[in-house]
Order: C-alpha cells, then sequence, then structure tokens
C-alpha cells in the first residue's frame, strides 16, 4: 500500500472499528469513501485491515456482537469489494462461512473504546423492547454523558456516585475505568435489568459488593483503591422512601436517556426533591441529567417541574470531542442541577 493510501486508511479505519464494536446501524459506516479508496487501490489489504479490526477484533472474537448484524456486515463488505475488483478475496468468503453456522443468542455485545486503550464491553439483549424495558440496550445519551464524563474526571474523582435508571451500564462503566469514583451506585427497578448490570460489571473485570449503603462490608476496600466500590441498588423512583436514599450518601447523582415520557419526568423529578429533602445537613450534590431531545414539550416540561420542585438547573456546554459512535444529527443535552 502506497503511503497516500496507509494515510487515508489510517482515517478509515479506526471509523469502521468504533462503528462495528458498537454495532452501529450499517448505513452509519462510510461505505462510500471505502468505495473511492478500492478504486484508487490496487490490493486487498484494505479489506483485510477492516476484517480484522471488525469481525476478526480480538474484542468481537471473545464477545461477539449479533450474528445477524456480522453476517449483514460481512455481506456488505464483499458487496463493495466484488463492485470494484473481480477476484474473490478468500478470506471475507470464509468469515462468512463461519458467521453462517453460527447460532443466534438472545444476547449480544457492544464494546466501546476509551481513550486510556482499554475499553467496555457490554450484553446486551438482541431485542429493543425486552421484558418490558428499554433498560437492556445503550442509548445514545449514554454514550454522550459518557464522553463528557470522560473529559471531566474532577466531578467524580473519589466521591460517591449514584446512576438513576441505569440501561446496560455504559455510563457507569465508563466512570469507573476513567474518573476513579471512590464509590458507584447503578440503580434500576427492573430485575431483569439489574441482573444484567451485574453481569456486565463482573465481565468488565469490577467485583460486586452486596450492600450499597454499607462501605464497610468490603473492608480491605480503601478510598485509594484503583478501582471502586461498586453495588447494584433496586430503586423504584414511586416508592422509594427518603431513609433509602439517605443511606447512599450520594455526592454526584446522573441520569441518562430517562425523558422520554411525562410519567417518568414526574417521578424523577419526585425522587430528586426527596433526595434533596433528606440530605440534611450533608453538602447537596450535584446531579447531572442527560437525553436525547425527541419531544421538545417533554424537556420542557421536565424543567418546568424543576422549577416547580425548587431545584436550580442550567444547561452544561456542549463539548466537541466525540469518542464513542453515535447519531450525529441527534440533539442531545445535559442539565446541572443543584440538589
Amino acid at each position: 500500500m502506497a503511503p497516500e493510501e496507509s494515510a487515508e486508511a489510517a482515517c478509515l479505519l479506526p471509523n469502521f472499528e468504533r462503528r462495528f464494536l458498537a454495532a452501529r446501524a450499517l448505513c452509519s459506516f462510510p461505505w462510500q469513501s471505502l468505495e473511492e479508496k478500492l478504486r484508487d487501490s490496487s490490493g486487498p489489504e484494505l479489506l483485510l485491515d477492516i476484517l480484522h479490526k471488525t469481525v476478526k477484533h480480538p474484542l468481537c472474537v471473545t464477545h461477539p456482537p449479533s450474528v445477524k448484524y456480522a453476517r449483514c456486515f460481512l455481506s456488505e463488505l464483499i458487496r463493495k469489494h466484488e463492485a470494484v475488483h473481480t477476484e474473490p478475496l478468500d478470506e471475507l468468503y470464509e468469515a462468512l462461512a463461519e458467521v453462517l453456522m453460527t447460532v443466534e443468542p438472545t444476547q449480544c455485545h457492544r464494546s466501546y473504546l476509551l481513550p486510556s486503550g482499554d475499553s467496555v464491553t457490554l450484553s446486551e439483549s438482541t431485542a429493543i423492547i425486552s421484558h418490558g424495558t428499554t433498560g437492556l440496550v445503550t442509548w445514545d445519551a449514554a454514550l454522550y454523558l459518557a464522553e463528557w464524563a470522560i473529559q471531566n474526571p474532577a466531578v467524580f474523582a473519589h466521591r460517591t456516585v449514584l446512576e438513576l435508571g441505569r440501561g446496560a451500564g455504559l455510563t457507569g462503566l465508563a466512570i469507573c475505568k476513567t474518573c476513579r469514583p471512590s464509590a458507584y451506585i447503578f440503580s434500576d427497578c427492573h430485575s431483569c435489568v439489574l441482573e444484567q448490570l451485574r453481569r456486565n460489571i463482573l465481565l468488565n473485570g469490577h467485583s460486586l459488593e452486596a450492600d450499597a449503603t454499607n462501605p464497610e462490608r468490603n473492608p480491605g476496600h480503601t478510598c485509594d483503591s484503583e478501582s471502586p466500590r461498586v453495588t447494584v441498588a433496586q430503586l423504584d423512583w414511586d416508592v422509594v422512601t427518603a431513609s433509602q436514599l439517605t443511606a447512599f450518601q450520594p455526592e454526584v447523582v446522573i441520569a441518562a436517556d430517562v425523558l422520554y415520557c411525562p410519567e417518568t419526568v414526574l417521578s424523577l423529578v419526585r425522587v430528586l426533591q426527596r433526595l434533596s429533602a433528606c440530605l440534611g445537613d450533608q453538602q447537596a450534590p450535584d446531579a447531572y441529567i442527560a437525553f436525547t431531545v425527541r419531544n421538545p414539550e417533554t424537556c420542557q416540561m421536565f424543567t418546568n417541574k424543576l422549577g416547580s420542585a425548587g431545584i436550580p438547573w442550567e444547561a452544561v456546554p456542549h463539548h466537541d470531542q466525540k469518542l464513542f459512535p453515535y447519531e450525529e444529527h441527534s440533539e442531545m443535552a445535559i442539565l446541572k442541577l443543584t440538589l
């Protein structure tokens, strides 16, 4: 491969790698750029590099994506190759044959590369809505909030973080791996979400403590430890008591993509108001709520209800550094609340 071709491929490869590892929609891949590079290239090196950065990536070999997703990706890659070159590329067909012989499981994996060189791998349901909840997949606002957190580690360093309505766990695991919190509490009301959270926490090398309200349960864990105390708590916003919230002793509260309907907005504001009221002399934590603006009226309802509850808020400036692949045209926001 010529030096200029190598430089162009170096820009294209990370794009394919990050999107495939995260199992993003195939229409979001830079296929047109690939076709142009293939027309200018005389050999199969670029396609082989893409194959090893995607389907043959070590993360995908160990924790594979959906079989259907891998099949569709390889089929598209083969089509792009055949549109330009007459000679078949055996490696592509062999990879497709291997995928075609694989049975589709109910769980698949997505992986996200961190700036540190580490990664977060998640086991997710192959269905968008499973067991009556949307919490078994990663939504774009969780990626957006994780990016912001990685760029602002001081917000979380050596502090106890409570995450409300936690989904598959991407944001929290990214914070645990890059921001050095002293303790992190994942919470949700659905038992199936909590069970998947536990699997994902262990999958990413963290140990779990049984009790989110008792930091002494693991006497060997100190504040100077490299890894935080990680716990999972069942927390229903509509029935949680003040004493339960007080026991968590959060210093930072976060939530992502939880403003999807008026009912959840009302429940979220109530639990934030209850949390604020029960802290007593403890310094009020800041809360960061990230969301995709799908319905402006729902977002307006949220800020109106915060005002009625006496919870001050301000919009966090948009960040420019995009670390994770998500829908570029989506409007996303983070609000900082003072409880």
